[in-house]
């Protein structure tokens, strides 16, 4: 009944787990963050007692429900990046802000599931992304899929167009099988990553990731890596493009992860203010990194574009109030000269 009931609401896929199915998963973030590769993202430390250990996040939960969301492309998204005077923005940040939409469904589901519940005392808490949560592993040991190589969720059914979300109940709910890795040789998405972010199978290197170099990393980019970097602004879908699980994908009903931003020019995105920008991407995930990052990635994509024609858009933002937008413009505008 309760699989039934997620998919009316809308999700595409559910499985059950409970908190403390992961014991190894401490040791595996413990590590990550020792070695640095967390990059900025100084809360993973912060709240690694909670994220490395699902049943320390809420002592009273016996179940964890893991829900896919579908957000597959109607397009390829690789084709931008030929475009290089446009903006090539990840699949999920094109439409509406997936945490307020996947949020909402949880919160329906989860009263559906109280409202069965034979003791009235039953609680539940929903996430989506934001609390210090390891979506992905429990997804994993709930059945959804399983982390690729690329370290992120996979499916044979789905493919890697998808949201997650966790509702963590105390109702003893039966735990479904965990998924079992189906990448065989496959290296697909290692020798895609433009800025060779993966280490290894199954490790990722955040501090060379363009989707963290774009979104969650402060002040300049290193130049090795701006170069590497192409026309992606926010965020990069290269690993999951190419991930050959992809043609069993299933086809995304929500039209709202889509519409909001899709290649824009990069010179109309440049001449956003600070007010232009917060209109621009209102309701959408992009409005959280702020019009200086966003500017900043832009110019980076203008000094990778080879265009000269381009050379007075940089030019306009080298006395910029912010200095990060400042440099980068200059570094675009030294990229275009002849």
């Amino acid at each position: 009944m309760l699989a039934r009931e997620a998919e009316a609401i809308g999700f595409a896929r559910m499985g059950v787990t409970r908190p403390d199915a992961l014991p190894e998963l401490a040791a595996r973030l413990t590590a990550f963050v020792e070695a640095g590769r967390h990059g900025q993202m100084e809360w993973m430390a912060e709240r690694a007692h909670w994220r490395g250990d699902p049943a320390a996040l809420w002592p009273e939960a016996r179940s964890v429900i893991m829900l896919a969301d579908l957000y597959t492309p109607d397009h390829d998204p690789l084709a931008v990046l030929e475009q290089r005077d446009r903006a090539a923005v990840s699949v999920y940040a094109q439409g509406r802000d997936y945490h307020d939409l996947v949020k909402k469904r949880l919160k329906r589901l989860g009263r559906w599931l109280l409202e069965q519940a034979p003791e009235p005392e039953h609680q539940i808490k929903v996430f989506v992304d934001t609390a210090p949560v390891m979506e992905k592993p429990l997804a994993q040991a709930a059945g959804l899929g399983w982390q690729g190589k690329h370290t992120n969720l996979l499916s044979r059914d789905l493919g890697s167009w998808f949201f997650l979300g966790a509702i963590f109940t105390t109702m003893p709910l039966p735990p479904d099988a965990p998924e079992r890795g189906h990448c065989g040789s496959c290296r697909a998405c290692l020798d895609a990553c433009p800025t060779g972010a993966f280490p290894a199978p199954f490790q990722l290197d955040a501090r060379r990731c363009i989707s963290y170099l774009t979104i969650e990393h402060k002040g300049p980019v290193d130049p090795e890596l701006r170069t590497l970097m192409g026309n992606r602004i926010y965020g990069c879908d290269d690993c999951l493009a190419v991930c050959p699980w992809n043609k069993f994908a299933q086809a995304g009903a929500e039209m709202r992860y889509r519409g909001i931003i899709e290649a824009p020019p990069l010179a109309e995105l440049a001449m956003l203010d600070d007010g232009g920008f917060r209109s621009r991407f209102s309701g959408s995930p992009i409005k959280r990194i702020g019009r200086d990052r966003f500017v900043r990635n832009v110019l980076y994509a203008i000094g990778n574009a080879g265009q000269p024609s381009l050379i007075p858009v940089a030019e306009a933002l080298c006395h910029d109030p912010d200095a990060v937008v400042a440099e980068a413009a200059a570094w675009a505008v030294a990229r275009l000269r002849p």
